[in-house]
């Protein structure tokens, strides 16, 4: 019997590599960012662990911002936390 394969990603904060289901997706799509519960919606996307720490450092370090080259609003860091 063949196993299934897990797929991998890597977190943006940590450039770890971890399950997708561990990880939580940010998009951003058309100028507009958004999390991506799903995991399947269009725009470029980012990963990052369900870690509040991993969060709070992202937030610290404008990470999401470098990557998206726009600003993300703290409402976006405060949704992701009430997902952990």
């Amino acid at each position: 019997m063949k196993t299934k394969k897990i797929p991998m990603r890597m977190c943006v904060v940590t450039r770890e590599k971890w399950p997708k289901k561990d990880l939580i997706r940010i998009v951003n799509y058309e100028g507009k960012t958004f999390v991506d519960i799903s995991g399947k919606q269009n725009g470029k996307g980012c990963y990052l662990k369900k870690d509040v720490s991993v969060i709070n450092e992202a937030r610290k370090k404008k990470i999401l911002n470098h990557i998206f080259e726009t600003e993300v609003s703290d409402e976006i860091y405060d949704e992701l936390l009430k997902l952990v």
